[in-house]
């Protein structure tokens, strides 16, 4: 186990970086990486790797439109929308923070001019906690107005996201509105596929975690112990919860889809490896030498450099297990981050 940050850093083409799906959806390449080594598929046979009595864990959060231009009189400010807070409010990541003040009033270009947002608190760093005069539905149109996506910045979209990204950056489980960013393990779905996996007797169940602003921010640190983990809020029912538990009981496997399903899995376990039911908000950080009591496999896409998911990916499957994968995803042209290809994980300690 290592401590630096620099020690998750390696050299990505930039060629490797997806800027589009593919399509259909279950024709992108899987990584196998199974103790026998690594093995070349696609998703289609993502099915055949599960057995009878595993359990199917994945995220059903819907992503928003959390990318809004606002203006203070006539200073322009940049706002991207990271989490809901407990009381209505939104926590916010500001571009242009210095021109704000506690107190001020932001009215956004496109949307009605009874839709405005006060600014309650500033951090240093750029955040804020804004709270907008629109709730509920006509928030939700409000978005819809003045909002658009907030695509990773490695997905190069100079004229801003097109309508092709409104279906595509949205996964086949999204149910609950919330999340900034989607979790992409999911975008490899589609409905055959999930007939798939149920005629093989999968189990599937859904939890929520509303994926942040936060997951695009990097490693600033230059030790691990020295990051500060964004929180992301997050929901495991009491039903998600007992059929996870039944699973593992009958010796089935718990397959998490994404890292954002095993993250708030893991915040959910007690240190018996009994799930609780969850609803609050996580700043788990996952990195070697973690002790994982929830999630016995992982379907994820490939990860940045010195990023904390890497550094989960690490942690779960080996870090020299990990680097080997990515040095051949490089080679064999698989296609990384949120419109990449995908792999498929084991456990260290059940290798």
């Amino acid at each position: 186990m290592t401590d630096r940050t620099a020690d998750y850093d390696f050299d990505l083409p930039q060629e490797s970086i997806a800027q589009s799906p593919a399509r259909p959806r279950d024709s992108a390449r899987l990584l196998d990486v199974a103790e026998a080594g690594l093995i070349d598929r696609t998703m289609r046979e993502f099915p055949d790797l599960l057995r009878p009595g595993d359990l199917l864990v994945a995220n059903d959060t819907a992503v928003i439109r959390a990318q809004l231009h606002a203006l203070r009189g006539e200073a322009k400010i940049g706002v991207t929308l990271d989490r809901i807070l407990p009381d209505g409010s939104w926590h916010a990541l500001i571009r242009n923070a210095r021109r704000l003040r506690v107190g001020d009033r932001l009215t956004f270009p496109g949307a009605r001019a009874e839709d405005v947002a006060d600014v309650l608190e500033l951090e240093d760093g750029g955040g804020a906690t804004l709270r907008f005069s629109a709730e509920g539905d006509a928030f939700d149109a409000f978005l819809q107005a003045a909002g658009a996506l907030a695509l990773p910045p490695y997905i190069h979209r100079p004229a801003g996201p097109t309508s092709e990204d409104e279906r595509d950056y949205t996964t086949i489980f999204s149910a609950h509105k919330g999340a900034v960013a989607a979790p992409t393990a999911g975008l490899h779905f589609t409905p055959d596929l999930l007939q798939r996996i149920d005629a093989a007797g999968i189990e599937r169940r859904t939890l929520t975690l509303h994926v942040g602003a936060g997951t695009f921010l990097p490693v600033r640190a230059e030790t691990l112990t020295g990051h500060k983990m964004h929180a992301e809020r997050g929901v495991v029912t009491a039903e998600t919860a007992d059929a996870i538990n039944a699973a593992r009981a009958r010796g089935g496997r718990v397959v998490a889809v994404g890292t954002t399903t095993l993250r708030l899995l893991e915040s959910a376990v007690d240190e018996q490896g009994v799930v609780r039911p969850f609803d609050g908000e996580t700043s788990i950080f996952i990195t070697p030498g973690f002790t994982f009591r929830a999630v016995d496999m992982l379907l994820t896409n490939f990860h940045l450099p010195r990023s904390t998911l890497f550094m989960l990916v690490s942690a779960f499957a080996g870090t020299a297990r990990m680097r080997g994968a990515y040095a051949h995803a490089v080679r064999e042209g698989y296609r990384f981050y949120s419109y990449g290809d995908a792999c498929l994980l084991r456990r260290e300690d059940n290798q």
